[in-house]
């Protein structure tokens, strides 16, 4: 019997509806490779997908059939008609598998896997061998999964306007004078200069507080849990904030900061946090926007929640809203212009920042925070879970059996 390949596909029509179906295996094809993979990591992209929601571009799903889903993978090559990576390789994938290095392009995004390419959640798959990253070996399948979104997203959020090469280099983005020095050179300096807000604890802003943490930087983040706010604390967050219980939570940023906000915002909010973000941001700062998980569209009843960040979402009670219905009231050109704030719209980075990333957590020693591990029978489950928001960091599916 011809060997086959277990895949979880959608035909974008709910989470509930994903099917673990069997297909042929793979072939590579020459520049390709042929992966056995090892474990997933689970994104809100990949729910959205499912739904039939993701609306970064409009190409639609053709195949009857579906698509495989998910796009952040770890395995091992078997077998390779590439000279670029040899059979027994660990590899991740590149979430836009075009997008190599410099600036992304449109056409890029017609690339993605897990749509509008077939995804990784899947036991084999033919990669371009261009379009994968070498492993480190210090990191275990489950966590090197966690990376290709979630910590190159935040490795962006926190670099994007520095040249590859050069992270966390202090540019002259204050009025410090544009001197050049690296993160080893001025650890104290940046403590007492800059300033990352976090929003949540999904992969995206753990993986920020990791990275922002190993670089000397000062960090605040957000939850609506106690809880979470305390492994937070564990993972050396400098100042927590519940938004439940702090409704006007950019007072307390503010109030972190000495009156002069945050220098890097995370947002991943959306209608129900990016005008705190304009709120909480210093004079020069850059709010990354990453993601909505408060709502793609705009309050316009006059009040400005806090609920987005972290998977929340929506029924936060309590606080004076009067001063954020004025905020409501203020066009974007205004909120931005006020402090001189960088608004920058943030999808991932290429396979160059990726590397660049790499090199730094092999540097610092990160380990990605991996919250929970569903076995490949479990995809369906997996999605629920991080739908639901339970998580802290991320959530991996194991392919394979260990």
């Amino acid at each position: 019997m011809a060997p086959t390949n277990k895949q979880w596909v959608s035909k974008l029509d709910g989470v509930d509806k994903l099917e673990l179906v069997e297909g042929e295996m793979p072939v590579p094809q020459d520049g390709e490779v042929l992966v056995k993979i090892h474990a997933v990591g689970i994104n809100y992209r990949d729910i959205e997908v499912c739904e039939g929601k993701y609306s970064h571009h409009q190409t639609p799903s053709d195949s009857p059939s579906g698509v495989v889903i998910c796009s952040d993978m770890c395995g091992t090559v078997l077998e390779s008609k590439s000279p670029l990576l040899a059979a027994g390789a660990r590899v991740m994938s590149v979430y836009l598998q075009t997008h190599l290095a410099g600036a992304l392009r449109q056409s890029d995004l017609e690339s993605g896997l897990g749509f509008p390419l077939p995804g990784v959640l899947a036991e084999f798959r033919c990669f371009d061998a261009r379009a994968l990253v070498p492993v480190p070996e210090y990191l275990t399948d489950e966590e090197a999964s966690c990376l290709p979104i979630a910590g190159v997203t935040a490795w962006m959020a926190l670099n994007w306007m520095r040249p590859v090469g050069k992270a966390f280099q202090t540019l002259d983005l204050y009025g410090q004078g544009g001197k050049e020095k690296r993160d080893d050179d001025d650890e104290e300096e940046k403590k007492d200069t800059e300033t990352v807000l976090l929003q949540g604890t999904g992969g995206v802003s753990i993986a920020g507080l990791q990275i922002a943490k190993a670089a000397g930087l000062r960090t605040i983040i957000t939850s609506s849990s106690d809880e979470k706010l305390e492994q937070a604390k564990k993972l050396g967050a400098d100042h927590t904030i519940n938004y439940r219980t702090y409704w006007e939570w950019q007072d307390q940023v503010l109030e972190a900061t000495g009156g002069r906000g945050a220098d890097y915002i995370l947002e991943v909010g959306g209608a129900k946090t990016l005008r705190k973000s304009f709120a909480s941001v210093a004079f020069g700062g850059t709010i990354s926007c990453i993601g909505y998980v408060s709502g793609k569209e705009d309050d316009t009843g006059g009040e400005d929640g806090g609920g987005g960040g972290g998977g929340g979402g929506g029924g936060d009670e309590g606080g004076d809203k009067g001063e954020a219905a004025g905020w409501n009231r203020l066009n974007v050109n205004v909120l931005a212009l006020r402090r001189n704030v960088t608004l920058k719209g943030l999808i991932n980075g290429g396979k160059d920042r990726f590397e660049e990333m790499v090199r730094f957590y092999e540097k610092k020693g990160i380990r990605p925070v991996v919250c929970k591990v569903f076995g490949m029978g479990e995809g369906r489950e997996a999605l629920e879970y991080v739908k639901g928001g339970k998580h802290f960091g991320k959530v991996v599916v194991r392919v394979d059996k260990e």
